[in-house]
């Protein structure tokens, strides 16, 4: 039945629904609370209602219950660049780096974080949003 749920979370996310993927991702977690991947993929749902501690507390869990979940690295540093907690940011990112060396992202963000930690706040434009894929990388 988790699973079921989080199947439609997957397509309620994909037709940018995102407020009802929280929901069906929170549902399919009541059922399986040790599912690393619902709650990275929630976490990922929350990024995109700007729910940034929310999408950090579910990174974490994910991280908790599964240190080589990829995605749930990403998530965070996502979410933590949106916080401007770079310096945190950038620690998750390195470390998912570690886990998924082959993974661009990770480099990219983490120049990103270097750039934001070496020049004082308010003399660089917002962040910018990591492009979505048309298909979700990790889901």
């Amino acid at each position: 039945m988790a699973k079921e749920f989080a199947e439609k979370a997957k397509k309620a996310y994909l037709e940018d629904d995102f407020d009802v993927a929280v929901d069906l991702y929170s549902k399919a977690i009541e059922l399986d609370p040790n599912c690393a991947a619902f709650f990275a993929d929630r976490a990922q749902a929350n990024i995109k209602l700007d729910n940034f501690t929310e999408a950090v507390a579910d990174a974490n869990k994910a991280i908790e219950l599964q240190p080589t979940l990829a995605k749930a690295y990403l998530r965070k540093g996502t979410a933590c660049m949106k916080l401007e907690e770079y310096r945190t940011a950038k620690a998750t990112l390195e470390k998912g780096a570690s886990v998924a060396p082959n993974e661009p992202k990770f480099k990219k963000m983490i120049d990103e974080c270097d750039l934001r930690i070496a020049v004082p706040p308010g003399l660089l434009p917002p962040a910018p949003t990591p492009a979505a894929p048309a298909e979700p990388m990790f889901m």
